[in-house]
């Protein structure tokens, strides 16, 4: 075994000013998003209404490891466990901090120094905690591998999979063997079993979703729920006979919720590959776009409810389910909430699946597409409200400049649009909410009454697919073309700018950066939130490579062509926003909102506008909003804490009313879900800034907040 990089502060381990459970009003963070059930709650009160305008700043600590071009990012929500804090940074290095003073006590590296660029830009949601009250355990990924180490040094646990580490490839079959599995988002545990998701690659050649729990001591296999369903389980019929040998996605990334009483695990799917075309899977597809309730420890289907049927939009469940006890028509019931990317929440009966709101089924437009079946009817719920405006009318486009507005209004009609669910399709269908949200991964908020803190996004996106048409015959570069249209554009663009939903590298000028031996390379091997293309052959990853160093006169040699290893009709053009000339959206404010929905009733309780740009506000333009990524805390000191938008703001909130209360300029963009908790009579809220979306730079902070003079 290759030895990882462990550091560890000259301190002894927990020697530090923090002894574990040495105050008996210590609270803790002990679980991703604060507790199995997904609250975001917690039930401290030190900070409240009264005082939040005393918050400072109590301690900062930098992880390192940001990326300089500015794609690094830390969406980790930290743990903190008896006045310890574990926490990730943006190249996937795991540690442990005093919780009070943000010393570090050790640091775990995954992989050597030369082998550390392959996770670079990926990213970390956070870490799951064991005990069996003797030994102490933590669980992360990075890349391809679970790790399993000691929560008090930091070492790898040797009798945990081979010394230490598990490949996420297990379980999934050999034709998934070289296909790209990571696992940005943390696990739950019961008893003595991790339950994980993954995130597969959304194109061709993705590895299936399914689900799977192992063993915490030993790392086996125990239990695996395929979410394409094999022959003789239930949901098989809902995909073509031979689909669950080679169809891939319907995967969880997102996390999920655990009601440990019950001994159920509630997994949230997103969509089968390829996203936006569906020819080659027929069908309502389970458990794509599903919530599942599995017996957490076996496996076992409980029950299901599909939220898209047939997913054409990337429609992915965005975040684990908020569990919650409601009091509907005088009677209380055991529920959970499910938020949406098109910006709805799904309220279901915890036990059953039922809807405790009527849902319809509504009619939606037929694709036009060669040789697809959209479904005839998509799910929608008559209460609560969305949270996110549903649809764009011309009186909704962007007032901004007259120069803004006529150039939104020729998209605008030239594109397809309507309510939810209008297809995919050759001109462009205006997708709104957006790829990412209405409600994106950072989730939901909810407190003990029932009331849901959500914030949205309202950015609409051009969903357009091209008609496939193979490469010249001898032309590498010809080939190269359509194996960067089917197999990178995606991402980096039709023009090579990059940018998009994963922060892609501008690719223009590449032969003067790089030379071919490295770019077959990084094809090859993949880096940090690019997959692997192994699945490519040498003269398929040639031909590409020729393609991106523009070398327009290599040819195929003795070959006589390259096949473009497409499957589909049509490939996807690409993660394109529908801005306006200056870079802004297209449509009028808000652009990104904070919502408060009593779930016990239904109904809207307030409404804000959340961030803004600084370049409009000094203009006067203020409070129109922008995009978000990262969710919302909720405490019983009626405060939710809140950073997650583009101007680098933490912000406090009222949460009875949606009143700004307190709002601080952070070192770099928070787009993570914060973390509070009380440590020696100490209220702290931490926020991870690791700034790298939506054009932001990137950073390596972790910031915590508390009152002065606070014991």
């Amino acid at each position: 075994m290759k030895k990882a990089l462990l550091i560890i502060t000259l301190c002894t381990v927990f020697s530090c000013s923090t002894e574990r459970g040495s105050h008996p009003s210590d609270v803790n963070w002990r679980y991703y998003l604060g507790a199995k059930d997904v609250s975001h709650y917690a039930d401290i009160d030190q900070i409240n209404t009264q005082n939040v305008q005393q918050l400072k700043v109590a301690w900062t600590y930098h992880s390192g490891g940001a990326d300089h071009a500015n794609r690094s990012q830390i969406q980790c929500n930290p743990l903190v466990i008896d006045g310890i804090l574990y926490g990730s940074s943006p190249d996937l290095n795991f540690f442990a901090l005093d919780a009070t003073s943000g010393k570090e006590i050790w640091r775990f590296a995954p992989l050597p120094d030369n082998q550390l660029d392959h996770f670079s830009l990926g990213v970390n949601r956070g870490l799951v905690f064991w005990t069996d009250g003797r030994e102490e355990r933590l669980l992360a990924t990075a890349g391809p591998f679970l790790f399993c180490m000691d929560a008090k040094s930091g070492m790898l646990i040797p009798s945990f999979g081979q010394e230490g580490k598990v490949d996420l490839h297990t379980g999934l079959g050999a034709h998934a063997s070289s296909y790209f599995v990571v696992s940005n988002t943390p696990g739950v545990v019961y008893e003595d079993l991790l339950i994980l998701g993954t995130r597969v690659n959304e194109s061709a050649y993705a590895a299936p979703g399914h689900v799977r729990a192992f063993n915490v001591k030993t790392g086996a296999l125990e239990w695996i729920f395929h979410t394409i369903p094999q022959p003789g389980e239930y949901g098989y019929d809902t995909w073509p006979p031979d689909a669950w040998k080679q169809s891939g996605g319907a995967n969880s990334w997102a996390g999920m919720s655990l009601d440990e009483q019950r001994g159920i695990v509630f997994v949230p799917t997103g969509s089968a590959a390829f996203d936006f075309y569906g020819g080659d899977r027929i069908g309502q597809n389970l458990f794509a776009n599903c919530l599942l309730a599995l017996d957490a420890k076996t496996g076992k289907r409980l029950w299901h409810y599909q939220f898209v049927h047939h997913d054409l939009w990337d429609r992915d469940l965005p975040c684990p389910p908020n569990l919650v006890q409601l009091t509907i028509n005088g009677k209380k019931v055991d529920a959970l909430a499910q938020v949406t990317k098109s910006g709805h929440v799904f309220v279901l009966n915890r036990e059953t699946g039922q809807p405790l709101y009527e849902v319809n089924e509504v009619p939606v437009p037929p694709s036009d597409l060669r040789g697809e079946q959209a479904w005839p009817t998509q799910p929608l719920p008559a209460k609560p409200l969305p949270f996110a405006r549903q649809e764009i009318k011309e009186g909704d486009l962007t007032r901004r400049t007259p120069q803004a507005y006529e150039y939104a209004k020729k998209i605008w009609n030239r594109s397809r649009k309507g309510k939810q669910f209008v297809p995919p399709s050759v001109e462009g269908t205006i997708l709104f909410p957006g790829f990412d949200g209405g409600g994106e991964w950072g989730g939901a908020a909810v407190d003990p009454q029932g009331i849901l803190y959500v914030n949205a996004n309202e950015m609409p996106w051009i969903l357009q697919l091209e008609p496939f048409a193979p490469g010249k015959a001898g032309s590498l570069y010809e080939s190269g073309k359509n194996l960067y249209a089917t197999q990178c554009m995606s991402c980096h663009g039709a023009d090579f700018k990059g940018g998009g939903v994963y922060s892609a590298p501008d690719l223009k000028g590449l032969k003067n950066r790089t030379n071919a031996e490295a770019v077959k390379t990084l094809i090859y091997t993949g880096k940090g939130a690019m997959p692997s293309y192994a699945h490519l052959s040498a003269a398929q990853i040639e031909a590409l490579t020729a393609y991106l160093l523009e070398d327009v006169n290599a040819t195929a040699g003795t070959a006589a062509d390259v096949p473009d290893k497409w499957p589909y009709p049509y490939y996807f053009k690409g993660y394109n926003k529908f801005k306006d000339p200056d870079g802004y959206p297209a449509i009028t404010p808000p652009w990104g909102t904070l919502n408060a929905i009593d779930l016990n009733t239904g109904e809207l309780r307030w409404k804000v506008p959340f961030g803004e740009y600084p370049e409009l506000a000094v203009q006067g333009q203020k409070d129109t909003g922008c995009e978000n990524y990262g969710g919302p805390v909720v405490t019983s000191g009626g405060l939710l804490f809140i950073a997650a938008t583009l101007d680098e703001k933490f912000r406090v909130f009222d949460s009875s009313n949606g009143k700004l209360l307190f709002e601080y300029k952070l070192p770099e963009a928070g787009y993570a879900t914060p973390a509070t908790y009380k440590v020696n009579g100490r209220q702290f809220v931490v926020v991870a800034c690791g700034g790298g979306k939506l054009g932001t730079r990137s950073g390596d902070a972790y910031v915590a907040f508390s009152l002065p003079g606070a014991h």
